[in-house]
Order: C-alpha cells, then structure tokens, then sequence
C-alpha cells in the first residue's frame, strides 16, 4: 500500500540579528524533528538573518508554512503573505497549507507557568502578582489579545493579579506596570516574558524591570515542550484545512485540499 508523501513544514520565525534566537529556534524545531521522525523540517525568517521564506521553499511543490509568530498581527496579515508572493514568482506551481501563528492557546500559558516554576515562583501563589509581557504590536487587534491571555490566566489560577504589559509600540511598558503593581500592594511581582527567544526586548524587560523592584524574571518560552507539542498541533490543522495556490499577483487563493 502506498502512502502519500509527508509534506513538508517550514516555519518561519520572526528573525533577530542576536545569534541567541536563531540557536534557540534551531533546538526548538530539532526537537520538533525528534518527535516527528521522517518529517522534513525547515526554517525561514522574516528578517535579520536567513534563509528567507521564498529560499526556504525554493526546491519544493507543497509545504505548510507555519508562523512562528505569538500572535497573529502584521507578520502574519502582511509579512507572510509579501513572501509567498515571492516564491511564487521562483515556483508557479508551488502549493502551501498556510498555518495559524502559535498563540493564543492553553499550551503557551503552560509554558509560561513551566518557566515560571523553574524560576522558583510557586504556581498560582496568592502573594505573587503577574506581568505577562509581549513585545508589543501596532495592531491593537495583537495587544489585545494578551490582555484578554492576562485576564483569562488571572481567573484560573488563584495569582494575586495577572496584568498585560508591552515591550514596545503601546502602554503600559513592564517596568512602570512592576512599579503600579508595587504601589497598588502586590506582596511580591514577577514578570513572564511571553517571548519566543532571547534578544533585544528579553534583555531590556529584564533590565527594566529588575530596577523597577520585580522579583523574579522568568526565562522567555525558547524550546518548551508545549511548544512542540504547539507546532506539531498547528501543522496538523494546516493541512486539514487545505493547500493553497499561491499567485505572484495577488498572494494567496484557496484551492480544495
């Protein structure tokens, strides 16, 4: 009995000119590979190093293209699509199972409390304020989907509070959401840096906040086993949904699986 091929995935994440990120997305996706043998993984970026999305897709006629992305914002509205343009121009034929970008989803709120925990802050503690930070978006339609991540964490675990903060491009930046935490009471407040990898905004969270009087900084989400768990969620659902054509005119056109 013949199978069908396994198509192939190629997930694309943001991209940072710090070498930490790419070393962190390249453990991910190996284990990743680990637990799917025989599924032919590759990576691609978005900016600041390679391979771009178009290289990575240059010698196949199929693949699902998955964002490693925390929200789905204007790398997934815009970004992605600009680079199937691309390809298409390289490979009329090309076909892609476009992916949803990674969160929101329960399993990234587990790895949030997993990174907590290996930092030695006791999950749901009652004296422990939270400050879940992203890096922050132009589209409020990403903010706010963090709110709502803070607001729904708060109400099931017995937290102090869970509260929103952004590392760039809206208010209220971590270090002054930490100080109104501290001002407000909060016994003892912690930062969960919802964060793909180590870079520029890990590092200036962790900065700022320290000095704001956090007292835990928890590690950004890297290679969690939920997330790949996540990835390999997401890549299934991509194909269920269907392949589609892309066009070097106008991006992409849904076609019958």
């Amino acid at each position: 009995m013949r199978h069908s091929p396994v198509i192939p995935l190629v997930a694309v994440a943001h991209g940072s000119r710090d070498p930490r990120a790419a070393a962190v997305i390249a453990t991910l996706l190996d284990r990743v590979r680990l637990t799917r043998p025989g599924l032919d993984v590759r990576t691609a970026y978005l900016d600041h190093a390679p391979p771009t999305l178009a290289s990575a897709l240059a010698t196949l006629d199929t693949a699902v293209v998955l964002p490693l992305l925390l929200t789905a914002a204007y790398h997934t509205r815009v970004d992605i699509p600009a680079a199937l343009r691309e390809a298409a121009c390289r490979r009329p034929r090309l076909s892609v199972h476009v992916g949803d970008a990674l969160g929101p989803d329960p399993l990234l709120v587990a790895a949030l409390e997993r990174r907590l925990t290996e930092a030695g802050v006791p999950l749901g503690d009652p004296e422990t304020a939270v400050v879940l930070v992203s890096a922050g978006s132009s589209d409020p339609r990403a903010n706010g989907t963090i709110t709502r991540m803070a607001a729904e964490w708060s109400r099931t675990r017995s937290w102090w509070s869970v509260t929103p903060a952004f590392a760039s491009a809206t208010a209220p930046d971590p270090a002054t959401e930490v100080t109104r935490l501290l001002r407000a009471g909060a016994p003892r407040v912690v930062v969960a840096p919802y964060l793909l990898a180590p870079g520029y905004f890990a590092d200036k969270v962790t900065r700022q906040t320290t000095a704001a009087g956090a007292h835990t900084v928890s590690d950004v989400l890297g290679a969690a086993p939920e997330l790949t768990t996540l990835i390999l969620r997401r890549y299934e659902e991509a194909l269920i949904r269907g392949s589609r054509a892309v066009s070097a005119r106008d991006g992409l056109h849904a076609v019958t699986a």
